[in-house]
């Protein structure tokens, strides 16, 4: 419970969905963490309900696509808990449908956020820790949270997929930048969880079919990315860098 302690974590799309998730396992596991996200009304309840648990939060408003606005929660970070150390890069968006319907400023918004997000939240974390000293510490983490569809053919979802695709090359990009700045920058690839982004399609029988057509028939369980989160947070993960971590119950194994 205690592995996490002395860290100050930033998580970005904290305000539901895996995100919320990944601040509660992080928060348990002793780190203080700062929750950042569009939707303030949300993140004011999942604070809420990790310090009613005994946990220390901070909601942040925080769009990543605005690069004002990400310095600022970093700003207040710092001010509140100390110089963010983690940084869980997990907010994203997604536009289903057939490409030929997709119009230009969907491309945008999905790229501003999954793309752009991530760049600008990485960096200004990366920009933090150098200067809080992770050269000599090597204590810099960072995790991107990609998907599934950045390697394996998702049909419909050609904008997003492409999109996690751009994240997980240049988390592997940055890593190699940032080695000799005691920074790791991890990707993880989660498979398919229930979540806001995809509940509604999950409850229809196309959702239905393609449950069907994995090994093992199912969605994963919420808890299915909490040990390797931790583990890439933490002190253990001191020698793994660049690397991309696929945590999907063998659902890219369908034919």
């Amino acid at each position: 419970m205690d592995r996490l302690n002395g860290r100050v974590a930033l998580v970005t799309g904290a305000s539901s969905g895996l995100g919320a998730r990944f601040a509660h396992i992080l928060a348990g596991a002793g780190a203080q963490v700062v929750l950042g996200a569009r939707r303030e009304a949300q993140l004011a309840d999942v604070v809420r309900a990790i310090e009613d648990a005994g946990g220390a939060a901070l909601a942040v408003p925080m769009d990543v696509t605005d690069e004002a606005s990400v310095k600022a929660a970093y700003d207040a970070a710092a001010a509140r808990f100390g110089p963010v150390d983690t940084v869980i890069a997990n907010a994203g968006m997604n536009i289903e449908g057939s490409a030929l319907d997709v119009d230009a400023d969907a491309v945008d918004a999905v790229m501003a956020v999954n793309v752009r997000g991530v760049f600008l939240t990485a960096r200004e974390g990366a920009r933090r820790m150098i200067a809080a000293g992770s050269p000599e510490t090597g204590r810099g983490r960072i995790v991107i949270i990609s998907s599934i569809t950045a390697t394996a053919i998702a049909p419909g979802l050609s904008l997003y997929a492409a999109s996690k695709a751009a994240s997980l090359q240049l988390g592997r990009t940055l890593a190699r930048d940032w080695a000799r700045s005691g920074i790791n920058v991890n990707i993880l690839c989660p498979g398919y969880i229930e979540t806001d982004l995809n509940a509604d399609w999950f409850h229809t029988e196309g959702g239905a079919r393609q449950i069907a057509k994995w090994p093992r028939r199912r969605l994963m369980a919420e808890d299915s990315l909490d040990e390797v989160l931790l583990y890439l947070s933490s002190d253990q993960s001191k020698h793994v860098t660049g690397s991309v971590m696929t945590v999907d119950d063998g659902q890219m194994l369908a034919s």
